[in-house]
């Protein structure tokens, strides 16, 4: 696997990611993250992904000559979240294909971003997700390192912050 740059030429591929994954949990009965409908044809999604693709940092795992994964960092959080008292990087966004479901780019995706944050010197990684559910997000998050740290709404959707030191020796 290897990772390199991305940007708002990837936002088809994200979109198409989140369209898997949407695809996905409603096939499995867990509506209550993303919803039931692809986010490709909701104009406010879009709208979102572009955003993010264009203001933060891309990453694209490429696994077998095509995109496995897509994590964006930034230096601070989303609107939504209370900014941090320290230097930081945040993970905005962190999507696997279904086609590599289970074979590492999340972990791999996420260890790139401790080694961002300690090259640029922060000594926090936070990333938010869905805290409702069957906790299974959460718990993802807490077997790479984190800890939740906040619980917050929008509007009814249930999110937690979640945290995990990163110093300079990894």
């Amino acid at each position: 696997m290897e990772i390199r740059s991305g940007g708002p030429d990837d936002v088809p591929v994200i979109m198409a990611m989140l369209d898997g994954a949407v695809a996905w949990l409603a096939s499995n009965g867990r509506t209550g993250q993303w919803g039931a409908e692809p986010w490709s044809r909701d104009p406010r999604r879009v709208e979102r992904i572009t955003g993010i693709a264009r203001d933060d940092e891309i990453l694209v795992a490429e696994a077998d000559g095509r995109p496995a994964g897509v994590m964006a960092v930034a230096p601070g959080p989303p609107s939504y979240v209370g900014a941090a008292d320290e230097p930081e990087l945040y993970i905005t966004l962190l999507v696997t294909d279904r086609a590599f479901a289970g074979r590492g780019v999340g972990t791999a995706l996420i260890g790139e971003a401790r080694r961002l944050a300690r090259a640029r010197g922060a000594g926090l990684l936070r990333v938010d997700c869905y805290g409702g559910g069957d906790g299974r997000l959460v718990e993802y998050y807490r077997r790479q390192g984190f800890a939740t740290v906040a619980e917050f709404k929008v509007g009814d959707w249930p999110g937690q912050v979640l945290s995990q030191r990163v110093d300079a020796a990894g």
